[in-house]
């Protein structure tokens, strides 16, 4: 049992709770407002995020596999508007009338960890991953340095520190970013601040036109980067591709020399591994020959603090009581930063490598069988055979099967998949993308990338295409 002296002297975790706790005597008031005690109110908070996260439970995460759901509850912008209640008012709602405002969010939300999901190049429930995201959002770090964020510091550099063993490079650098097209941002800075380190402090005045190459099926966001460094978007030069969409070094060669010929200063070319549309992989080598002959930028360790370095003195002071190596902020573009890796880690710790590279295995088999549906289906033909998981094909529906493939056969064509994405997206019974390319017509592309398709949704996505557009 414990005494009066044990309750005099309270045990170290309990020390000064006393001094803590707000005091209910002596209010204090500044301009009206009174300072003492919290501003919320804890106990009606804990609630409501114990009821948000049931209600998270019932209709997100339980019906994640469940096919007899709707991917999508499909509302017009105008409909959506009146269905849902958008304005912020004076005064707070109560949490009921919250929990109803949540419940509305996620029905009219496209479900993206729906199995019948293919719509993007992200898809799937991933439930160590989710798991996450919940603590990283509860504890709000912003990762810039160890002392706010020690745990997910260590946590980036350990996935880090993996990924380069699996490349195969001895020591190297990197940084967890919001997206591609960040990371490509970075890269291109990268390689120009290596090329001209004076930039970073001089800026562009007096410099040569900067060039870049890259593969004409190449990420948009290319573009967008040389745009937002002030290179300039013309002089983003796209290199031709053959039959499969890779880059053609030969045409690469041809056009560095064309820019050294015109005066221009050829800094970085950009490579692909899985273009976005037809998932083409670049000859890499043959590009990396290319580079050395010409010291273009496709590899360099050690360079994001260099180059992105500010010295912030209030926040990364050298003279801290811990190794200020640990200190990463100050190689990101960014100030805050969320962590990113510690979801990545999360999902490596539970499946391990090998979890990870069956999870890779499965959706490249799922992949094949697919195309080995659509051969042998009457009205879906492929683009070409595949080399990734991006599947790209037609559907004819019945009324074209027998015309010639000319100009109008085409022209028609090209209607067939958006009235298709049109009726689905309305059904909710599936999501898939379409888009023309390089003189190909509207096609569907399909990337199996969710843990959670079988091989019953390829069966079901060929079925409910052929379903919906067979009177076209």
């Amino acid at each position: 049992m414990s005494g009066d002296a044990d309750r005099r002297h309270p045990v170290d975790g309990d020390i000064g709770q006393q001094e803590m706790a707000p005091s209910k005597k002596g209010a204090v008031l500044v301009d009206g407002i009174i300072l003492n005690g919290p501003t919320t109110d804890a106990k009606a908070g804990e609630k409501f995020v114990e009821e948000a996260c049931r209600l998270i439970m019932d209709e997100v995460v339980r019906k994640a596999t469940d096919i007899h759901e709707k991917v999508c509850e499909w509302q017009s912008p105008e409909q959506l508007k009146q269905l849902l209640d958008l304005e912020m008012r004076d005064t707070g709602e109560p949490q009921d009338r919250l929990l109803e405002l949540c419940q509305d969010v996620i029905r009219y939300s496209v479900k993206t960890n729906h199995p019948r999901f293919f719509n993007q190049l992200y898809a799937g429930l991933d439930y160590y991953s989710l798991v996450a995201r919940f603590i990283t959002e509860a504890l709000n770090p912003s990762v810039y340095t160890y002392e706010v964020s020690p745990v997910f510091l260590l946590v980036e550099e350990a996935v880090l520190k993996k990924m380069i063993e699996f490349i195969g490079w001895k020591e190297g650098d990197g940084i967890f970013n919001p997206g591609g097209s960040v990371s490509n941002m970075y890269a291109m800075n990268l390689a120009r601040y290596k090329y001209c380190p004076n930039i970073k402090e001089k800026g562009l005045s007096g410099l040569p036109r900067f060039v870049v190459f890259t593969s004409a099926e190449s990420h948009y966001s290319m573009k967008k980067a040389a745009s937002f460094l002030g290179i300039g978007a013309e002089n983003v030069c796209f290199v031709e591709t053959d039959g499969r969409g890779k880059m053609i070094p030969a045409e690469l060669e041809k056009q560095v020399w064309q820019a050294r010929e015109e005066g221009a200063a050829p800094f970085l070319v950009c490579a692909t591994s899985g273009t976005t549309v037809l998932g083409a992989f670049d000859p890499l080598d043959e590009i990396a020959d290319i580079c050395e002959r010409h010291g273009l930028w496709l590899h360099v360790d050690d360079l994001l603090k260099k180059c992105y370095s500010a010295n912030a003195s209030y926040l990364f002071q050298q003279d801290k009581f811990y190794d200020v190596s640990y200190d990463t902020g100050d190689k990101s573009i960014q100030c805050s930063r969320r962590p990113d890796a510690f979801k990545f880690w999360m999902i490596w710790k539970a499946l391990g490598t090998l979890g990870l590279e069956e999870r890779v295995n499965r959706a490249l088999a799922l992949s094949r069988y697919l195309v080995d549906e659509i051969k042998k289906r009457e009205g879906f033909k492929l683009l070409m055979e595949p080399e990734y998981a991006n599947i790209c094909f037609w559907y004819i529906p019945p009324s074209l099967r027998e015309m010639e493939e000319g100009p109008e056969f085409w022209a028609k064509l090209n209607l067939v998949a958006p009235a298709i994405k049109e009726r689905m997206m309305k059904k909710g019974s599936l999501m898939l993308g379409y888009q023309p390319h390089r003189g190909k017509v509207n096609f569907f592309r399909q990337v199996v990338i969710s843990p959670q398709v079988r091989r019953e949704d390829m069966d079901f996505l060929l079925d409910e295409i052929d379903l919906l557009g067979r009177d076209m």
